[in-house]
């Protein structure tokens, strides 16, 4: 076994609390070209805000999940300490599994929070990302939305799905509690952005705690 392989040794030299983020991202063909640029740029961006936060970088784990591709659904980052978290170039290419992909992050945050909980790692609520251009398309999406659903409403998780134009908001609205947000554009950036803001303001805090998160939209309050 290599050493990296060793469960929990990404802890022996970091005992901070966590804060669990993972992004599922829309790698399906129709974010060919200039959406899937500036998504991949935007995951550059959240890299580096995320370093740049001393706090920030040591306490929030990032898991990247795409959607679409020959494989699906594929973890393309592993959990990682931001620090250490270096993006992915993500290929746009086949279809939108959502339900797959969400059912697969909901997987990791359970298995990631028996790995926090059995080496005395405190965590607050993660958080699920999921950024799509169009509409769910694999068999049964819809039993994955209601457990994303019930999940919120047991406070295991957070949910925020976002949709750029075209999205059926319908459609990714059932994968949360809360109305999903459209995107502006191309605006990856300025979401990315605001997305480590929010995690550098969740990973500073107290599990449990409530917190107001950076100004966008109507998001304004969440509790962790």
């Amino acid at each position: 076994m290599s050493f990296s392989a060793i469960p929990g040794v990404e802890f022996i030299d970091n005992t901070n609390q966590r804060t669990p983020c993972v992004l599922v991202l829309d790698a399906s063909g129709s974010m060919a070209g200039e959406p899937m640029a500036q998504l991949n740029a935007g995951l550059e961006i959240f890299a580096q805000e995320l370093k740049n936060d001393a706090m920030a970088a040591m306490r929030v784990q990032v898991l990247v999940i795409a959607v679409g591709g020959f494989e699906d659904v594929q973890i393309l980052q592993p959990w990682t300490d931001a620090v250490d978290f270096k993006p992915p170039v993500i290929q746009a290419n086949g279809m939108t599994p959502l339900g797959k992909g969400m059912d697969l992050a909901l997987d990791e945050v359970r298995n990631q929070k028996a790995v926090y909980d059995a080496n005395g790692i405190s965590s607050t609520r993660p958080w699920v990302i999921m950024i799509s251009d169009g509409c769910p398309n694999d068999f049964g999406w819809e039993q994955a939305a209601q457990r994303c659903r019930q999940e919120e409403s047991d406070k295991r998780v957070v949910v925020f799905p976002i949709g750029t134009e075209g999205a059926d908001f319908a459609a990714l609205g059932q994968f949360s509690n809360k109305t999903p947000k459209k995107l502006k554009g191309l605006q990856f950036r300025e979401l990315f952005i605001w997305l480590s803001r929010s995690m550098s303001t969740v990973s500073a805090s107290v599990p449990g705690e409530r917190i107001s998160l950076p100004a966008t939209d109507s998001w304004a309050e969440v509790e962790i």
